[in-house]
Parts: C-alpha cells; sequence; structure tokens
C-alpha cells in the first residue's frame, strides 16, 4: 500500500518521541520529519511535503492554530491534525476555521490517533467523541460508531467496495461486512446511498 507521510510538529521532545514510538508500529506509516517549533515546522513542510501534519498548540514561538492557517495557506493539500491536550470550544472551533482537518486529544487511545491518521489520509475529517459533540454535529447516533466503523463508513463514501476495504484496513473481508452491518444498525440506514450521505452530510466525506 501507498505509505502515508506523516511529520510531528510539539515542542515537547518526550511527546514527540512517545508519538513517533507509536505510529512507528503501523507499518504503513512513514514518519518524515519533526519539529520543535514553527519555523522549524515551516522550513520541514516546504522540504518534505508529508500527507499529514501532527500538530500541537502550545509552540513557543506561535500558536499551532496560527500556523495551521500558515500552512494551509501555502500547502493546501497537506492534511493537519491537531493533537492538543486542549478540548475546549474555542479552539476547537478555530482549528476548524484555520483548515484542520481533525482535533485528537494527547489522552486519546492511540487507537484512536491511528484511525484519525487513516481517516484523514483518505480524504475525510475525525474528531475525538468529546470534541465531535462539542461540534455540536450529529447528535447521538454518530458518536456510537467506532473509529474503525468510522473509516469504513467513509470509505464508502469514496466508492471502496469490499475487497478493497479490506486491503486497505487490513482486515478480511468479513470483518469490513460486520462492520457494515454494525454501521446499518447504530445509523437505522440500510441504503448504502443513504449512508453515503450520511457521512457526507456529516462531515466525513467530501461533498460530491
Amino acid at each position: 500500500m501507498t505509505p502515508i507521510r506523516i511529520a510531528l510538529v510539539d515542542d515537547h521532545a518526550l511527546v514527540r518521541d512517545g508519538v513517533r514510538t507509536l505510529l512507528s508500529m503501523v507499518e504503513r506509516f512513514e514518519i518524515v520529519g519533526e519539529a520543535g517549533s514553527g519555523s522549524e515546522a515551516l522550513e520541514l513542510v516546504g522540504r518534505e511535503q508529508p500527507d499529514i501534519l501532527l500538530m500541537d498548540i502550545g509552540l513557543k514561538d506561535i500558536n499551532g492554530l496560527e500556523l495551521t492557517g500558515i500552512i494551509k495557506k501555502r500547502h493546501p493539500a497537506i492534511k493537519v491534525l491537531i493533537l492538543s491536550m486542549y478540548d475546549n470550544q474555542e479552539y476547537v472551533s478555530s482549528s476548524l476555521r484555520m483548515g484542520a482537518s481533525g482535533y485528537v486529544l494527547k489522552e486519546a487511545p492511540s487507537t484512536e490517533i491511528i484511525s484519525a491518521i487513516e481517516v484523514l489520509a483518505v480524504g475525510g475529517r475525525f474528531y475525538s467523541g468529546d470534541i465531535a459533540q462539542k461540534l455540536g454535529g450529529g447528535g447521538g447516533d454518530e458518536q456510537e460508531l467506532t473509529p474503525r466503523e468510522r473509516q469504513v463508513l467513509l470509505m464508502m463514501a469514496q466508492g471502496l467496495n469490499n475487497k478493497a476495504m479490506a486491503r486497505e484496513l487490513q482486515i478480511s473481508v468479513r470483518t469490513v461486512e460486520t462492520h457494515r452491518l454494525s454501521i446499518r444498525r447504530k445509523l437505522d440506514i440500510e441504503k448504502p446511498a443513504d449512508l453515503v450521505k450520511h457521512a457526507m452530510d456529516y462531515g466525513w466525506a467530501p461533498q460530491a
């Protein structure tokens, strides 16, 4: 599979070490660089052009949200995932305005961070459960979906069939079918076209 090229921006080396160790366990992830400041991040992004940029908010030389806006203007194809200890509404809303594609708390389970990267890589958006509730989008049904189910729903919206999804997620076709059944039951939506529309309405998939 095509590697997902990732860059890390955090002013704490210990945090970067932990995130790098976590992501290096996923074969498809390729860490192309790290930065501890805004100026280093701009240089890194211009040089490496990563697919995904994991961005901390509390940088010393510039606010990570402002930096996100600058990077998105210069490199609109790069997906920015905010990885922060802050969960207040102001930061979450600002991240959206600045063009971030996701917001995950540093205290989130490792599986959620990995899922967020995978979802952003195929064009979707991802927010931790508590963050999604702060955005006020979709209500409770969407929050019942697991990170993996959100991935499957997004891939359905991208037009992937079960075999393609299984290959992309490195799971069996039967597991994909199980996820699809669970999604239909949780959202109470049977038709695939209606599920795709649901994903687009909630912002997980680009509008057609």
